[in-house]
């Protein structure tokens, strides 16, 4: 499996950013699919994940309500809609795929990852 993250950029605080990882390879329809991210000087911290099927989400609680993680199988590609964004949400955005049922905010429970791609919000 390979991912190409895009779509990163500057926006000021409060703007919106959309955010897409192409997928390549075999995927199976159970598969979780993850936003990761990592400030300068911090670990990389879980974003959101969605199945590769669409039917399930999960995400930190930082970003509920602001951001929404998306699929579109026909297009082999995950999005994350970033919306009222924050200085705080400032960092290297990492997509990532795990072969299991089952979520995981761990970053070592994930076997495929991306390239990051720079988001930076300015206040």
């Amino acid at each position: 499996v390979q991912l190409q993250a895009s779509g990163g950029g500057l926006v000021q605080a409060g703007g919106s950013l959309r955010l897409s990882c192409a997928a390549s390879g075999r995927i199976f329809s159970y598969y979780r699919m993850g936003w990761f991210r990592q400030a300068p000087g911090r670990e990389r911290e879980f974003v959101a994940a969605i199945s590769w099927s669409g039917g399930s989400t999960d995400y930190t609680n930082s970003v509920k309500g602001r951001f929404t993680i998306a699929v579109d199988t026909a297009e082999n590609t995950v999005y994350l809609q970033m919306n009222t964004l924050k200085p705080e949400d400032t960092a290297v955005y990492f997509c990532a795929a795990r072969s299991s049922w089952v979520f995981s905010t761990r970053v070592s429970m994930y076997d495929y990852w991306g390239q990051g791609t720079q988001v930076t919000v300015s206040s």
